[in-house]
């Protein structure tokens, strides 16, 4: 039954990995020792961690197995009309259209296994942590997940199902053996989040951190380091495990000077023309209205430097 379930991921390019119901456990002592050590930052446990979920769903009480699985994901190419020129900027993997993405693999999951009478939830876990511990994926120096074939561009998403586990496959956190001799991403991070005293990213230092969440940007982010929309391609774009990927760029929306100037004056959504909010919602921006405001202040300014 388990290999059924991972030829028909395969099928669809997907990548999946099953581990038993009892790791839920781990994966919040883990975190949560984390942050008692003084290893995550106060907001950044508070913005990104607190929310998981490591009890099943009242729905699906009788859980018993954690299913991740890794979803190839391309960049974004979305452009902007501004001072007479055209400026592409970049939208990482994992940001658009995200939940019909794993609405997809949901339904997958669904079809395969209900037809066997079992059933799957979606869980709010650190996928990253989870997909290391399946095996499914492996840690860069960078602390994010590669998968094989994918690299990093892809979106992880976890369930967990009454399925059986028949075969744990449960690990211990490992990086990647090629970033033993290789410090190109902490060379090229331009915040010195990458340290090389510990393994865990200093994650307040990034700027994905940062660009991710509505807050001013501190003094020392430099207008400079921002190369995307969203998010942070730094780190990835050096990374030799991406080569394969790295021009896997799929082009998006394009907006106007006209368009632009409104968007950088961010009213709210109710105030943009039907058109504008027409063309941000074929390109799933609308979520990211709260930052992409500041955010294409700061890449217009650091293309104009």
């Amino acid at each position: 039954m388990t290999q059924e379930l991972f030829s028909r991921l395969e099928a669809r390019g997907y990548q999946g990995r099953i581990v038993s119901i009892q790791h839920l456990a781990e994966l919040q002592e883990e975190l949560e020792t984390h942050y008692r050590q003084g290893l995550l930052d106060q907001e950044l446990y508070r913005t990104y961690l607190a929310g998981f979920a490591f009890e099943p769903p009242e729905s699906l009480p009788d859980a018993r197995s954690l299913i991740v699985v890794a979803v190839p994901q391309p960049q974004v190419r979305i452009t902007f009309a501004w001072q007479r020129r055209r400026v592409p900027l970049i939208v990482p993997p994992t940001y658009l259209h995200w939940r019909e993405n794993d609405q997809q693999v949901e339904d997958l999951l669904t079809e395969v296994l209900g037809s066997l009478g079992y059933r799957v939830s979606p869980m709010s876990l650190p996928k990253k942590l989870l997909a290391v511990h399946s095996g499914l994926a492996a840690y860069g120096r960078n602390n994010i997940s590669y998968v094989p074939g994918m690299g990093s561009f892809h979106r992880l998403v976890a369930f967990c199902s009454d399925f059986p586990c028949q075969e744990d496959n449960w690990q211990a956190l490992r990086m990647m053996v090629d970033c033993q001799d290789c410090s190109a991403c902490r060379r090229h991070c331009p915040t010195g989040a990458i340290v090389s005293e510990r393994f865990l990213l200093d994650a307040e230092r990034c700027i994905t951190f940062h660009n991710e969440n509505p807050h001013e940007f501190p003094d020392w982010l430099d207008s400079a380091g921002h190369d995307c929309l969203v998010g942070c391609l730094h780190c990835q774009r050096v990374c030799p495990q991406n080569r394969e990927v790295w021009h896997w760029i799929e082009e998006g929306g394009e907006f106007s000077s006209q368009e632009t100037a409104l968007l950088l004056a961010g009213p709210a959504i109710e105030r943009l023309p039907a058109e504008t909010v027409k063309k941000l919602a074929q390109n799933d921006l609308v979520g990211l209205l709260d930052v992409l405001p500041r955010n294409l202040r700061a890449a217009l300014r650091s293309r104009s430097m």
